[in-house]
């Protein structure tokens, strides 16, 4: 699975131990987006990196950190055939992955400890879509692009 990550100034710290722990999964190729330092940058011009990866197939999944999250999801969401969201507990990523068919993750590195954001990106990744009724109220979200 290739998976793209990024952050802005406020997430690279954990952004850079989230990419150790990628390395380490099975089968989970890392595409590191960037930034390259915690200098000041824009989140929107790295949530759009990750979710135009993801959107074009280069990715299969993506990963964003930021202070919360909250604003590298609404950066992402704005980009067609990305469904994005803020996530700070593993049950939450279940829930993202199972109904939502979640593409991109957006993480905390100021409120969320490294080692539950590595557990919620384990879910994230191994998790499946359940389809179904699920896949029609997706399909509906999907239709607002």
């Amino acid at each position: 699975m290739r998976v793209a990550i990024a952050s802005d100034h406020a997430g690279f710290e954990q952004k850079q131990v989230l990419v150790d722990f990628l390395v380490g999964e099975p089968e989970v190729e890392v595409m590191d987006m960037g930034p390259d330092s915690d200098d000041r940058v824009d989140y929107p011009d790295y949530a759009v990196k990750v979710a135009e990866a993801v959107a074009s197939g280069t990715a299969d999944r993506g990963i964003l950190v930021c202070g919360t999250g909250i604003g590298m999801a609404l950066a992402a969401d704005k980009v067609a055939g990305i469904r994005a969201s803020s996530i700070t507990t593993p049950e939450f990523a279940d829930l993202f992955r199972r109904h939502n068919d979640g593409n991109v993750l957006c993480l905390s590195g100021r409120f969320v400890e490294p080692a539950v954001n590595e557990e919620i990106i384990r879910v994230f990744l191994t998790a499946p879509f359940e389809g179904g009724r699920h896949a029609d109220r997706v399909a509906k979200v999907m239709a607002l692009d």
